[in-house]
Parts: C-alpha cells; sequence; structure tokens
C-alpha cells in the first residue's frame, strides 16, 4: 500500500521538484552581482568563535544537510526549536557578577563624563571621554584577558553596547568600528603570532584599528573592489594599491584590515585568477594616508575618512587567513559584528521613549494629560513593542553565539534590519509625542535622528541584506528539495522519506496541519500565539516551494519577490523571540512577566497578519501587473531624468 502511493505520486512529486532549476538558484548565487548572492557564498565557512584559540587557519565546511538555525528551516516549512527554545540565559555566575560590576561605572561615565552634544558640535568624540574609554577597557571589550582585554562574551559585549547606544551614537560608532568589525578579523581569523602582536595595544586604544572594504566604485557590490595586492617575486611581501572611501576611523587608525584584490592559481586549471584577500596594514608601513574628516548628516562625533594606500609593502606574514578567501573574512566579518547594532539600537530606542513617556505624562492639553489619549497611547505601546523586540533578538543571536553556535547568519541579518528600521521609527514617533518640543536640539532627539539614519545603509545597506535573507533561504530549502529529486530516482529505497513528503503536502492541500507544533516550548498562557506562528511557518514554507517552482533559477532576478520574501522571514522570526522570552518570563514569574505576554501577544497578532498579508501578494496573480507597473514607473522616470506627468497646473 505504502509503495503503490508512493508510485502513485511520483508523477505529482516529479512535477513540483522537476520544476526545481533552483538547484541552479543555488549555482547562481556564487555568481550574482549582488552582494547578498555573494554573501550568501561566506555561510560556507564558519570562522572560529571570537575568544578560543582556535587554529589560525579555519576549515572550510559545506552548509550541513540540516541546519539548525531556526530561520533557514521556516523557508522550508519546518521548525528547529533548539537556537530559540527556551530563551538563551548562558552567563555563569562569575560573567553575570563581573557585568553587574561594569554596568554601573559605565552607565556613570556616559550620564557625568560623555557629552553627546558636544562631541556632535566638535565633530569628533572630546579628548577627555577618549582617555576615560580607554581606561575603562572600553576599547578591547572581546579581547582575551591575557592579551590585555576584558574577555567579555558577546552577551557581556551587547549588554555594554546597550548603554553606549543610549547616550551617544557617536561613540558607539567610534568603539564598534574598532572593536566590532576592525580588528574583528584579527580575533576570528588571526593566527597566534598575529593576535599576540596587534591585540593588547589595541584593547587598550593605544592603536585604533578601522576596516577597509568600500571604495568609489564598490558599496555593496564588495567583490567588485579594484585595490590590489601584488606578491613580490620573493614571495615575501605584497604591493598594495588603492583607496577606500567612508572609513570610519580612517583618519585615527593606525591598524587596518584591508580587502584587495591578488592573483590566486586556479588549482584545477592552473589560470591565474584575481580574488580577494585580507591583510593587517600598519599606518607605519609607509605609503598609508588618509583624507580630511568627512561633513555628515550624522555620527558627527566618529571620524569617517577616505583611506589611501600608495605602494604599502605588507609582509606576507600579514595576510589574514587564507589568502583568495578575503570576500568569506569581510562577510562573516560583518555577520559576527551585526547582533550588537541590535543591542545598541534596542539602547537607543530606550532613551528615545524615556523622553517621550515623561513628556507624555506631564504634558497637559484640553485639560487632560496626553497620555490619556488613545492616539498617543497608541504610539507609545508601538515604540515598546519595537523596542521589546529589538531587544529580544539582540540577545537571542548574542546567547546563540555563546552557546557555540554557527548556523546564525540569516539571523544576525534580520536583527540589523529590524533593529535600524525600528529604532528610527521609534525616535521619529517619540518627536511626534513631544510636538515641538521633540523638534528643538535642546532635547536631543533631533541628533538621534540624524545619528539613525545611516543605520539603514552602512554594514549592509537594509534593502541588500533583505536579499541577502531570502536568497540564503531559497539556498536551503533547494538543497533539501534537491535530496527529494534523489530520493525519487529511487523510489523503494526512500519509500519512508516519500511518503511523509506525499503526507505533508497533500494535509497541506486540504487545509490539514502538517504536525508542526510549539507545543511544550511555549508557555500555555501564549498558546494562541504560539498556534498562528505554526500557521505562518506552514504556509510560509508552502509559498517557498511555489515560488522555486515558478521561477527556478531565474528567482534570483524576482526583487520584488525577494523583497517580500524577506518581510516575512523577519515578521516569523521576531514572532518566535518574543515568544521564547515571553514564555520565560511567564514560567519564571518574573514581576513584569504579563505586561511581557501582552507585548508578545500584541505582536504576535499584528505580525500574523502582514505575513498572510503578505504570502497572499506572493501568490497573487494582481502581482504581477504591481510589479510591472512598479518597473515600468521606475524606468520612466529614469529615462526621463525625474518625475515624469506633468505639472498639476497644465504648464
Amino acid at each position: 500500500m505504502l509503495l503503490r502511493k508512493v508510485s502513485q505520486s511520483s508523477a505529482l512529486c516529479g512535477a513540483i521538484l522537476r520544476g526545481q532549476r533552483h538547484v541552479g538558484a543555488v549555482a547562481a548565487v556564487q555568481n550574482a552581482r549582488l552582494y547578498a548572492s555573494q554573501a550568501a557564498e561566506a555561510v560556507l565557512e564558519k570562522p572560529a568563535a571570537v575568544g578560543t584559540d582556535a587554529a589560525s587557519k579555519v576549515e572550510k565546511k559545506t552548509v550541513a544537510a540540516e541546519s539548525k538555525s531556526f530561520a533557514v528551516n521556516i523557508f522550508k516549512g519546518q521548525i528547529m526549536t533548539p537556537q530559540v527554545f527556551p530563551f538563551p540565559s548562558v552567563l555563569t555566575q562569575d560573567q553575570e557578577q563581573f557585568l553587574r560590576e561594569l554596568v554601573g561605572p559605565v552607565s556613570k561615565f556616559f550620564e557625568e563624563v560623555n557629552n553627546p552634544a558636544k562631541n556632535d558640535e566638535l565633530e569628533k568624540v572630546e579628548d577627555n571621554t577618549m582617555e576615560g574609554l580607554k581606561e575603562m577597557g572600553a576599547f578591547g571589550l572581546q579581547v582575551p584577558a591575557d592579551l590585555s582585554g576584558l574577555g567579555l562574551s558577546n552577551t557581556q559585549y551587547a549588554r555594554l553596547v546597550e548603554i553606549v547606544g543610549n547616550h551617544d551614537l557617536g561613540v558607539g560608532i567610534t568603539l564598534g568600528a574598532h572593536q566590532s568589525i576592525g580588528f574583528k578579523g584579527i580575533l576570528l581569523y588571526g593566527n597566534k603570532a598575529q593576535k599576540e602582536k596587534y591585540l593588547p595595544k589595541l584593547a587598550t586604544g593605544e592603536h585604533v584599528a578601522a576596516y577597509c572594504l568600500t571604495e568609489p566604485t564598490s558599496g555593496s557590490d564588495a567583490a567588485s573592489i579594484r585595490t590590489s595586492a601584488v606578491p613580490s617575486p620573493c614571495g615575501k611581501y605584497y604591493t598594495l594599491n588603492g583607496g577606500k572611501i567612508w572609513i570610519s576611523n580612517g583618519g585615527l587608525a593606525e591598524i587596518f584590515t584591508v580587502f584587495a584584490k591578488t592573483p590566486v592559481k586556479d588549482p584545477k586549471t592552473g589560470e591565474m585568477k584575481e580574488k580577494i584577500t585580507a591583510f593587517i596594514v600598519e599606518k607605519s608601513f609607509g605609503g598609508v594616508t588618509h583624507g580630511p574628516p568627512e561633513k555628515k548628516m550624522g555620527i558627527k562625533a566618529s571620524n569617517t575618512a577616505e583611506v589611501y594606500f600608495d605602494n604599502v609593502r605588507v609582509p606576507a606574514e600579514c595576510v589574514l587567513g587564507e589568502v583568495g578567501e578575503g570576500f568569506k573574512v569581510a562577510m562573516n566579518i560583518l555577520n559576527n559584528g551585526r547582533f550588537g547594532m541590535a543591542a545598541a539600537l534596542s539602547g537607543t530606542m530606550k532613551g528615545s521613549i524615556a523622553k517621550a513617556v515623561d513628556h507624555a505624562a506631564n504634558r497637559t492639553q484640553f485639560g487632560n494629560k496626553i497620555h490619556n489619549y488613545g492616539v498617543i497611547q497608541e504610539k507609545i505601546a508601538r515604540m515598546a513593542l519595537l523596542q521589546y523586540v529589538t531587544e529580544s533578538m539582540a540577545y537571542m543571536i548574542s546567547g546563540n553565539m555563546d552557546s557555540g553556535a554557527t548556523d546564525f547568519q540569516i539571523e544576525a541579518a534580520i536583527s540589523k534590519i529590524f533593529a535600524s528600521e525600528a529604532a528610527w521609527t521609534v525616535t521619529d514617533e517619540s518627536i511626534q509625542v513631544m510636538g515641538g518640543m521633540g523638534f528643538m536640539k535642546e532635547t536631543g532627539l533631533e541628533r538621534v535622528m540624524r545619528d539613525l539614519r545611516i543605520f539603514r545603509i552602512f554594514e549592509g545597506a537594509n534593502d541588500i541584506l533583505r536579499l541577502f535573507v531570502a536568497l540564503n533561504g531559497f539556498q536551503n530549502a533547494g538543497n533539501q528539495l534537491k535530496s527529494l529529486q534523489k530520493a525519487l530516482k529511487n523510489p523503494l529505497g526512500n519509500a519512508g522519506l516519500l511518503a511523509g513528503e506525499i503526507s505533508k503536502r497533500a494535509k497541506r492541500k486540504a487545509g490539514f496541519s502538517t504536525g508542526l507544533t510549539l507545543q511544550g516550548v511555549v508557555h500555555p498562557d501564549l498558546a494562541q500565539s504560539g498556534e498562528m506562528t505554526v500557521k505562518v511557518i506552514e504556509q510560509f514554507g508552502e509559498v517557498i516551494e511555489e515560488l522555486l517552482v515558478k521561477h527556478g533559477k531565474k528567482i534570483i532576478d524576482e526583487q520584488f519577490v525577494l523583497k517580500r520574501v524577506a518581510d516575512c522571514a523577519i515578521d516569523i522570526y521576531a514572532m518566535v523571540v518574543v515568544l521564547s522570552r515571553a514564555s520565560r518570563s511567564l514560567s519564571q514569574g518574573h514581576t513584569a512577566a504579563q505586561h511581557e505576554k501582552m507585548l508578545c501577544e500584541t505582536w504576535c497578532m499584528e505580525a500574523y497578519e502582514r505575513v498572510l498579508r503578505d504570502i497572499k501578494t506572493l501568490r497573487s496573480s494582481e502581482s504581477r501587473q504591481l510589479f510591472k507597473n512598479l518597473r515600468a514607473i521606475s524606468t520612466a522616470m529614469v529615462e526621463n531624468g525625474g518625475v515624469v506627468a506633468p505639472h498639476a497646473l497644465g504648464f
């Protein structure tokens, strides 16, 4: 009976799987002209964890057949809970105690010493602030203690970064550009000699670091960089030439992580090809110069400058990682640092919300405090939701990393997208609640808003990261369907696997549950929210398969589709992180557990509707016309050099 069912359904499954030219989409990922698809390559390599004594040579690993990433699995309509339930509690007693000892002094420093308005006005971090930060060890938070750092875990780091984000994003960028990306490559990929040579002075702030990737002709398309590093005939050094733009700490740094194209022999063909390699470059090598500080909209306190390399002789021992593997180094540095942005911006939101709530509680209009009016209550509640989700994402991912997880790339990208957009909305609404007072320089919110604008652009523009999220998800879903395609070639030997897939598809077609559940991990008081999450995961997995069948390898070019797919993934991941956090609070009887329950339920209700709406759009034939219209409008405007429609007055 079972074998007959397999035989009868082979045609149906074969039709589904024959449409999987998306297996070509996986290969196309490597050749696409998009940062997103190039960056997907980086998930094939898992860097050493920060603070470990891992070998200097990072081994290449292929994507596991079964990813442990929750976000990856929702693209397959599956639920993998270990990385999301229970909400991570990763600090040891000693780590928690050490963190508590740090939080007070760091908060006090930013309240009493640092002056964000003055930094903004001077367009630099005040000298006394910089010295104070160095004395506190703020320049080496994750550098091991035996190399002069504080040796913090990712979760400890996130908590301190949150404090910085609450007070001054300009200072935050100075510190983040130094350690979150500037010398992060040395922590992840440096060999023992490189770590011992560079990290002590970087940890104390004696030397400042910068990350040099972006060039005038290569922004999101990082693989198109032109900076070159040519090896000497003796093989002892490289000659580096080129220039980088918009480099945070570019005018302050002594140590640079630089990405340049190098000639690499193809082991298969013997041909020489240009591939990106990462280098540690010292200013003292000579030939390293920088331009004047850039004039920016925000984060004025941070130094941003062009950096130039003119016949810089870089010793061969300064290669970071492997020759030709620089793109993966670059992407993994960014992947490993993105959770910090979510943590910092959750702190920024707290600061903005505090000002708005204080104003609403004290401002009287029409004979009543404005916090009593529904329109203000809705604004404040939505600000709370966005902050709660962002904070939950930040500590979920940092906890995963501290637990040894390696599959968190999609989650990290989601956290960066969500946090940067949420912080902008929260600060904008805070200004709205405060009215004219919010618009005044005195409150500090106009500075915060100027500072925030860059976060949706740098370290991976959100538009490109959405493609990164969607294409990575499609890649993994495609791998699963490819394995089913192989199974169909031997139906007798894979009867159990095929029967399970056939049963799942039949249940979905009939509108029945496929057996997915969050029961047992979600607190009973949140069962309804858990059921909604399961329903959208089932439907999301189904529409992903439909899109792969429909578009095949051309899915990579369907950016209107990819954007909406990513939005679904972001909303679903947000649903599960708040479900996890609120479940923990309810289980442990936290004093604010009922408040967290309301936050979780509210988020899940609205996210559920958004995901269903996006899925409907992805399935709708009308959406084709919508996308066609949007493309045509854009094309006409580009050809016209601006607005096409004649003036409303007709002349």
